[in-house]
């Protein structure tokens, strides 16, 4: 292990020869000692293969890498995203930083959230009468957020239904609106720059659509999140529909600003302050909570615990609630795109490793896939668990069945089944002696895998917003220890580059020399689809 993290190494000795079983025999308060709560939130790590000593040096390590520096720094607007020239200010966005431009922040929210209002009272509408339909097209962080919070809020969606496409394969568009009526239909262009390739492709498609149906009112079916109020008009978009945010929002945080009109149409303006006012209480509770009692810090120091110290590189994401399904695909990207780095933030490269494989999908559902895997698997792959203790829906015993299944699943991953008690299991029910030792090494759980538990009263805008900026935090702290910049991700440029080339190639206008292995992909294309 390279240093600093070679300060870790005589715990992480110490805890791998250590079972979770022992642990959890040798401290009855273990579970008051590694627990966490922050209001209703709730985060129980004590199925981590960790322990007091092993934590004050995790702790000790954040506090030599600057963590606490980095967090004022960050928040206080310095340009921290370094690579970029530019700070990284998305908590300003939801009132929890000290924003550059506070009333320009303001002014954007009121006008994005005034719109929102029209379109759901009617008072902004459509010709054929109020819009049914809303289409949000973008790509990254400009879907991902808005997908992932306008499903999670579904119960709080009672404005106009919400879609929508990010993918430039024609089939996205084509199936999401095939059953929408276009002259009652909205479409929201998110896009930064208004010059996305993905994006852009797929407006185009979209304006077609429309203008077959309502002609050159197709304009007023449309409006922009975008800082080029020029581009957004060459497309009829009228300026007072086009609501821009600041380069100092990456696209994987931008849920919070304009990104999120589609949400705000779907939930209302309220129910949306409501959100980033969740979020802002995490921020405040990140800026003054000591490290050693601070959520997001500890959950980033678990993670490094799991990656440098263990050497486990993938981490499954479950939310045990069908609303966030598309939590796990929201926080791969956040993490993911900032975390996967090679570089350190000097420039030099890095000496250990950084961001983990980000995954999963909703229990139960997962557990009737993967979850072999993760039981009995040769590799260790630690879990994040996530669950309401009440359901949207009122009460209901099937959601008494979700939470017991989330339960039982890291009770099953920390404390398995030695073959011994599924020899003994088996002979209560009077087995074979023989079908007993044929089968009891097939039905033996190793447990000794580690997990988190994350509980909360109940998934609203509120908890949504919270639950989003804990994460947020806990990456830009990992970062910090890692010593890398968590806010570019020049790691997508060079495939959008190479594929800007390749299009004139695959549509047969120019012939430029390729590897051997592209231009015999290209020729095999080219004569499947001739």
């Amino acid at each position: 292990m390279m240093a600093p993290f070679r300060e870790l190494d005589p715990h992480v000795a110490r805890l791998r020869a250590t079972s979770l079983r022992a642990l959890f025999a040798d401290d009855a308060a273990r579970f008051d000692r590694f627990t966490m709560r922050l209001d209703d939130l709730l985060i129980d790590y004590s199925k981590e293969k960790v322990d007091a000593a092993a934590l004050d040096a995790l702790v000790a390590l954040a506090r030599e890498a600057g963590v606490e520096d980095a967090r004022e720094a960050m928040v206080s607007g310095e340009n921290w995203n370094l690579t970029e020239g530019r700070a990284a200010l998305h908590m300003a966005l939801r009132g929890g930083a000290d924003a550059p431009a506070s009333d320009d922040v303001t002014g954007t929210l009121d006008r994005m959230l005034a719109f929102a209002e029209d379109v759901r009272e009617g008072r902004y509408a459509a010709s054929a009468g109020n819009f049914t339909d809303i289409v949000n097209i973008g790509i990254g962080g400009s879907d991902l957020g808005p997908v992932m919070v306008a499903r999670a809020l579904e119960p709080d969606c009672d404005g106009p239904r919400l879609h929508f496409v990010s993918n430039v394969d024609p089939g996205h568009l084509t199936d999401t609106v095939k059953f929408l009526d276009p002259t009652r239909t909205l479409v929201i262009l998110a896009s930064k720059t208004f010059k996305t390739m993905e994006t852009m492709m797929n407006a185009r498609a979209a304006s077609d659509w429309l203008r077959a149906a309502v002609g050159e009112e197709a304009g007023r079916h449309m409006a922009a999140v975008s800082t080029n109020i020029e581009g957004a008009a060459a497309f009829g978009i009228e300026e007072n529909r086009v609501f821009g945010f600041w380069d100092w929002v990456g696209g994987r945080y931008s849920i919070w600003s304009a990104i999120g009109l589609p949400v705000a149409i779907g939930i209302g303006a309220q129910d949306f302050r409501v959100f980033l006012r969740g979020a802002a209480t995490m921020d405040q509770h990140f800026r003054d909570a000591p490290l050693d009692k601070n959520l997001p810090v500890i959950l980033a120091l678990l993670g490094i615990w799991r990656r440098n110290g263990m050497g486990w590189p993938t981490v499954a994401l479950i939310p045990y609630d069908q609303r966030l399904e598309r939590f796990p695909a929201y926080v791969q990207q956040l993490d993911m795109e900032s975390n996967g780095k090679q570089v350190g933030r000097g420039g030099d490269p890095v000496d250990t490793a950084t961001g983990p494989v980000i995954w999963g999908e909703p229990g139960t559902n997962a557990q009737h896939s993967f979850f072999q895997l993760l039981h009995q698997g040769t590799d260790i792959v630690p879990v994040d668990f996530i669950a309401a203790a009440e359901s949207r829906d009122g009460p209901d015993e099937r959601h008494i069945a979700l939470l017991a299944n989330c339960l039982a699943q890291g009770q099953a991953l920390a404390f398995g089944r030695t073959e011994d008690e599924v020899q003994a299991k088996m002979a209560e029910k009077h087995g074979d002696p023989d079908e007993i030792g044929r089968l009891a090494p097939h039905r033996t759980f190793p447990g000794d895998r580690p997990s988190t538990t994350i509980l909360h009263r109940r998934l609203d805008p509120f908890t949504l917003g919270r639950l989003v900026a804990l994460y947020e935090h806990k990456v830009f702290v990992q970062g910090v220890i890692w010593g890398i910049n968590s806010f570019d991700q020049w790691g997508v440029e060079l495939g959008k580059e190479l594929a800007s080339g390749l299009l004139p190639v695959l549509k047969g206008d120019t012939t430029p020399s390729l590897d051997v292995s592209t231009a015999g992909l290209v020729a095999a294309l080219k004569e499947m689809s001739s």
